[in-house]
């Protein structure tokens, strides 16, 4: 089943079709995909199965970001951000295991199944899951290649310090950027950042307070912006329209995590 790894016809379209990203050149992180059959194998205690993910997923090193995604997880009819884990600061390969069964599980949970239901979806989840190596970003963050409210053709652009769960969790104010297809910023506002999710060295994360003089300082300057909005034509043209994507700048270069259609644009 490793050979299924980069099918991208395992995923839901939240995350990014690892193998399709690649060859489209788009600016992801080292890492393997997983088919959902792998996974749930790997939840079932396959002991043989196992040992064959770690010593797949062993070159990537440590730390590692696990990130689930069912078929047919998020689309332009429903999302189900929040229903499904995604770990991060999974130590080593040799932890994985543990991290797969999370994450199965959750897309196996009451919740998760009644989710499904209400949208129409009655089949049992087949959960693949994206492993790449943990970045540790300056900043990073959420961008919709169209306006989600209002329908505009623009990027809407909201920016954190450290790990991107920090805007995705809502535990900051992010920054918040307008940026017109042609590159133009249309608009920019200053976000509350006290709080940075960083990684721990034994695995897991932190909220670490933020320096006085960064909470309110604009995380992104106008380079970044303008690359921003390159990601989001790449993305849409190899995707699609109307993208959700998850992205962050590490070591002054920016990565696509996650790339999904928006579920609603409102017009």
């Amino acid at each position: 089943m490793l050979e299924e790894v980069a099918d991208t016809s395992v995923f839901g379209s939240k995350a990014v079709g690892l193998g399709q990203a690649i060859r489209d050149g788009l600016p992801v992180p080292p890492g393997v995909a997983l088919a959902g059959p792998l996974v749930e194998a790997v939840a079932s205690a396959d002991e043989a199965i196992v040992a064959r993910v770690v010593d797949a997923v062993a070159p990537l090193g440590g730390p590692l970001a696990v990130r689930s995604s069912a078929v047919d997880e998020d689309g332009a009819d429903a999302s189900f951000a929040g229903q499904h884990l995604t770990l991060l600061n999974v130590p080593t390969a040799a932890d994985l295991a543990t991290a797969l069964r999370e994450i199965w599980w959750s897309a196996n949970s009451d919740s998760a199944i009644s989710y499904r239901k209400r949208v129409g979806l009655f089949t049992r989840p087949s959960v693949a899951v994206v492993v790449q190596r943990l970045l540790d970003p300056e900043c990073a963050g959420v961008m919709f290649t169209r306006n989600p409210i209002t329908g505009a053709d623009e990027r809407m652009i909201e920016a954190s310090w450290g790990l991107g769960e920090a805007v995705v969790a809502g535990l900051v104010i992010p920054d918040s950027f307008r940026v017109g297809r042609d590159g133009g910023v249309l608009e920019r506002r200053a976000g509350l950042k006290r709080v940075a999710i960083r990684s721990l060295p034994e695995g897991g994360t932190r909220e670490d307070e933020v320096a006085p003089g960064l909470v309110e300082q604009l995380c992104l300057d106008d380079e970044q912006l303008a690359e921003l909005n390159l990601l989001a034509l790449r993305c849409e043209e190899v995707y699609g329209p109307d993208r959700d994507i998850e992205w962050a700048v590490a070591d002054g270069t920016l990565y696509l995590l996650q790339c999904r259609a928006v579920t609603k644009v409102g017009g």
